[in-house]
């Protein structure tokens, strides 16, 4: 009988599934977008890798072989570049070297690469588009990057620092800018200068070449190709040879590498939409057995046994995650299809993908069935017990009542311990500041497993923690009115399922709320950086060690091409036994845009006889605002109250800020030693003017020297714009978690709506109107996005101070309110909205079903 019994319980649910595939795509859909977006990152990783291939330049093609230096290293010579011109199936050969000089003439720095070309031919890797490309000495081209930063032209000289050929000291070579060129390579290194080989060995005052170009008289691949390598192994001993194709496939991968690794930080955060897409199949699985509870009752009273009965659920759990599997892939593939011509339509080129990989569909699609599995599994084991009396009872949902039994609330503070312990461990191992051998990565590692403890306590002590937060929501729900008191009550009278539901949300606010606060707090501490690293476009200090000429501020102030000028004294002092910088910087004036913070205090107007404490200094003294701290300056000492503490180093290596007042009546000379100023526009052009306004104005040896921070800023800004590039990326990827909820959200209060037809013809027949139901709906799924949403909060918050200290200790805590509160209000707009189907539907129930499905 086992055999038939078997067929007989399978038939059921197969019959089941047929019957009603509302319910297969109830439970599919979650699992569908986990397929989907497991796919998709598949798909644009083909999309990315075939876009960089098809744009990436490198190399030219014309080169068929690719000579190097070999295990010793030496540069190839003007002779061995004879030899392979003169070797049998050679066409033309190139040298290569590149090197770079800073350039001199300005009271800024700036610098010059320099790559040797012939700047003709089928081997050259510039186009000349203004000017001649120079041929006789002392002259070079530039691109068009190094024209517009330095305002070059045809015509233009350019002098450039070189090492002495003593090595000491440098040597000035003035050459000719000769013509304007254009890059047909993609991996240019910023301004850059270009001539032929023999002309750039005399400017670098260096012999030798670090690459020969080669073009032989047969197809880069071709096999004719080997024999000329053969005879140019023979001419070059030791060198490396290697053809075209292999030195660009080379460089392609080292390109496609830098897509691949954001893909990968992507494919981790996709593993989280994957795991909400779970416990969202999991609750609606739960859901559905539950409405099933009759029939399941049925097939216990005529025999069926709970293992048989759990089998067959766990088979039907497979067939709907093979089924959404194999719908999300597709879907996943059809959308890649699109991507290359929408983009296209906004003038972005993407390479289409490649064809249907037919691994990593297949893995996808027998992935998803395994998550269903793993879904189902725990409701199958639950249903299969059900006793079969029930089969004479109504299909309540006692089940989503449930509020968690012993040993799970057990499990759940054990989760929650560990947790704090290890957060704790975390908090107490903080590194102090200048402490260079604090393990990050491992803190990091740490803090991550208390994170994925604290979730499984959230998971395990879900139903009871939803009721107390209830309690404190319904409130103010109560006195809405009866749609409120009710949505209410429904949901506190399944807290299980309600916490299935808001566990779910709850971890896409947690993630994405962490990620907005940590990049809120690292941007803060990016421009706290920036203006201690890069205080100003222009940092003018004296020649020697004395100061500058007291008029000099007011005459850079006076040319319209500058702006933010600043001038400011530091003196040496004494602390304890050791020499300290005193600087009457205002710290509140430092750049136009950025912004310095305080650890503790505050960094307002410098009240006198107080100072501002870098951070070092305020750990080693052990002070914060409102100690004293005492500094000796020409034998006399001065007592001071420390107004503010910074969470890092000082600008311009300052340790103690002090009045301008305050500094005078230490004894420091009243001249300035620094004059920092800003460029008056943003922009290349701008700063030239700007320096060129600099220049004239620096006429005698006292008004000092100077060096532009703008290049310095610019790279700062590039790592703030990779930053938030990079978090605008984790919480799009991140997004997919709180979309997969709302998921999880809609499917719910569907399932709940068939299962409560009668409550609500109850309530019509009492006389609640069709749109006080629908309200009533309508707020119960805003409550699962409240639910989740202080869960979320609750537990991101705390987790995200504790990420900002451990990745870098002088960042500042930023709690970005503002987002976090629109995050929150649109996540609660976004499950009432999910609940509005449902709603309509709860909406329409006639009060004769009341009568209809009374016992």
């Amino acid at each position: 009988m086992r055999g038939p019994w078997r067929a007989t319980v399978l038939g059921s649910q197969v019959a089941e599934l047929l019957r009603r595939p509302g319910r297969f795509a109830a439970t599919g859909l979650s699992l569908l977008i986990a397929a989907f977006v497991v796919f998709g990152a598949v798909t644009a990783q083909q999309i990315v890798t075939a876009t960089v291939v098809d744009t990436f330049r490198g190399t030219p093609e014309a080169v068929s072989l690719v000579v190097t230096p070999g295990d010793d290293g030496e540069d190839i010579g003007e002779a061995e570049l004879r030899a392979i011109r003169e070797a049998p199936g050679v066409a033309e050969a190139v040298g290569r070297l590149d090197g770079g000089a800073p350039l001199d003439g300005s009271a800024v720095e700036r610098y010059l690469e320099l790559s040797a070309d012939p700047g003709t031919g089928a081997l050259s890797a510039v186009r000349l588009i203004e000017g001649t490309y120079p041929s006789g000495p002392g002259r070079i081209a530039v691109d068009t990057e190094a024209a517009r930063a330095y305002g070059l032209a045809p015509g233009s000289s350019l002098t450039l620092l070189q090492p002495a050929s003593d090595g000491e000291g440098t040597r000035r070579v003035t050459v000719e800018v000769s013509g304007i060129v254009r890059s047909t390579t993609t991996n240019a290194a910023g301004p850059t200068g270009h001539a032929p080989g023999p002309r750039l060995q005399d400017i670098l005052g260096v012999s030798g070449y670090s690459r020969v170009d080669i073009r032989t008289g047969t197809a880069p691949s071709g096999p004719e190709s080997a024999e000329p390598a053969e005879r140019i192994r023979q001419a070059v001993p030791g060198a490396l040879v290697r053809s075209g194709d292999e030195v660009r496939q080379e460089e392609a991968d080292a390109a496609v590498a830098d897509a691949k690794d954001t893909l990968e930080l992507v494919t981790v955060f996709l593993g989280v939409a994957v795991g909400a897409a779970v416990l969202v199949a999991t609750s609606t699985f739960r859901i559905v057995f539950a409405r099933r509870v009759r029939q399941l009752a049925l097939l216990r009273a005529i025999g069926a046994t709970p293992r048989r009965l759990a089998a067959a659920l766990v088979a039907e759990g497979a067939v709907v995650g093979l089924l959404a599997g194999a719908a999300g892939v597709l879907a996943a593939r059809g959308c890649g299809q699109l991507v290359p011509p929408v983009a296209g339509r906004f003038g972005h080129d993407l390479s289409a993908p490649s064809g249907m990989p037919p691994a990593e569909a297949v893995l996808t699609v027998l992935g998803t069935g395994l998550l269903a599995v793993l879904a189902v599994l725990a409701p199958s084991l639950s249903a299969s017990r059900v006793s079969p009396l029930q089969a004479l009872r109504s299909a309540a949902a006692e089940q989503g009542a449930a509020g968690g039994g012993t040993v799970r609330t057990l499990l759940g503070l054990l989760c929650a311990a560990g947790a704090a312990l290890l957060a704790w461990q975390q908090y107490d191992g903080l590194p102090q500041p200048g402490d260079a051998e604090y393990d990050r990565f491992t803190a990091l590692t740490g803090v991550v497993l208390s994170g994925a403890l604290a979730f499984l306590a959230l998971i395990a002590l879900g139903p009871r923690l939803v009721r107390p937060v209830l309690a404190a929501v319904g409130v103010l729900l109560r006195r809405t009115g009866a749609a409120g008191r009710l949505a209410v009550a429904g949901v506190g009278g399944a807290p299980g399922r309600a916490a299935s539901v808001s566990v779910v949300v709850a971890l896409g606010v947690c993630l994405v709320g962490s990620t907005l606060t940590c990049l809120a707090s690292l941007n803060a501490y990016e421009r706290y950086r920036q203006a201690v690293e890069s205080p100003a476009d222009f940092h003018l200090y004296p020649r020697d060690t004395g100061t500058l000429d007291r008029s000099l501020a007011a005459d850079l102030a006076a040319h319209p091409e500058l702006a933010g000028v600043t001038a400011f004294r530091a003196a040496e002092a004494v602390e304890g036994s050791r020499s300290v910088t005193v600087s009457d910087l205002d710290l509140g004036a430092v750049r136009s845009g950025v912004s310095l913070t305080a650890r503790t205090g505050s960094l307002g107007r410098l009240a006198p006889g107080h100072v501002v404490v870098d951070a070092d200094h305020a750990h080693r003294l052990g002070v914060r605002a409102g100690d004293r701290v005492t500094l000796e300056f020409a034998g006399r000492p001065v007592r001071l109250t420390v107004a503010a503490t910074l969470p890092g180093a000082g600008p311009y290596g300052g340790n103690f800020y002090v009045p301008a007042a305050d500094l005078t009546r230490m004894g420091a000379d009243p001249a300035p030693t620094t004059v920092t100023a800003d460029a008056a526009e943003d922009s290349a052009e701008g700063r030239l003017r700007a320096q060129r306004a600099i220049t004239d104005t620096l006429t005698g040896p006292q008004r000092g020297d100077g060096r532009v921070i703008a290049e310095d800023s610019a790279a700062a800004a590039g790592q703030s714009d990779d930053l938030r590039t990079m978090a605008t990326t984790v919480i799009m990827v991140l997004g997919l978690t709180v979309l997969v909820a709302v998921v999880g959200v809609a499917t719910t209060a569907s399932l709940t709506v068939v299962e409560r037809k009668r409550e609500f013809g109850l309530l019509r027949a009492l006389g609640l109107g069709g749109a006080a139901v629908h309200r009533m709906v309508t707020v119960e799924c805003a409550l699962y996005g409240v639910l989740g949403g202080i869960l979320g909060l609750a537990l991101g918050v705390p987790y995200s101070w504790l990420v900002v200290r451990v990745a870098e200790t002088s960042a500042p805590f930023s709690l970005p309110a503002g987002h976090l509160a629109a995050v929150f209000t649109a996540l609660v707009l976004v499950t009432a909205a999910a609940g509005v189907v449902p709603a309509l539907r709860a909406s329409r129930t006639s009060p004769t079903v009341a009568v209809a499905q009374a016992e």
